[in-house]
C-alpha cells in the first residue's frame, strides 16, 4: 500500500513537470528553452552542492563560518545567499514575479562567486515574459 501511494506521488510529480515544461515551451522559442532549463538545473545543482557543504561544516562544528564565501569557494562549491538557494526559489514559485526572483538569484550567486563572473545570464528570465501556468 505505502509502495502504491508512492508510485503515484512520484507520478504526479513527473505528470506536473511534464505540464510545466509544456507551458514553457509554449511561450519560448525552441532554440532558448535549454537557456531556460539550463539556468535552473545549474541553480538547483548549485543549491544542493551548497547545503551539503553547509551541513558539513555545521557537523565540523564549524557554524561560524557558515556564511563566509571563502569556506565555499575553497572546496569548488558556490556560496548561496538565501535568495539563491533552491529552498528559497521552490517557496516563491507561485508568485508572479518568479522570473525576477530567478534573475536575482542568478546575479546574486555571480556577484558573490568571482569564478562565475559573465557567465550567467543577466535578465535572462525577466526578458522572457513568461507567465504562471494554471
Amino acid at each position: 500500500m505505502a509502495k502504491q501511494k508512492k508510485e503515484i506521488k512520484e507520478k504526479a510529480i513527473e505528470v506536473t513537470l511534464w505540464e510545466a515544461a509544456n507551458k514553457l515551451r509554449g511561450s519560448v522559442e525552441p532554440a532558448e528553452y535549454k537557456h531556460v532549463v539550463l539556468g535552473l538545473v545549474f541553480l538547483k545543482f548549485a543549491s544542493d552542492k551548497f547545503e551539503e557543504h553547509r551541513a558539513k561544516l555545521i557537523a565540523e562544528g564549524k557554524e561560524e563560518y557558515i556564511e563566509l564565501v571563502d569556506f565555499y569557494n575553497m572546496s569548488s562549491i558556490f556560496f548561496l545567499e538565501e535568495i539563491s538557494r533552491w529552498s528559497y526559489i521552490v517557496k516563491k514559485a507561485r508568485q508572479n514575479d518568479i522570473a525576477l526572483v530567478i534573475d536575482t538569484a542568478l546575479h546574486t550567486v555571480e556577484k558573490d562567486n568571482k569564478a562565475l563572473k559573465g557567465a550567467l545570464p543577466d535578465n535572462y528570465f525577466s526578458r522572457l515574459g513568461l507567465t504562471l501556468p494554471n
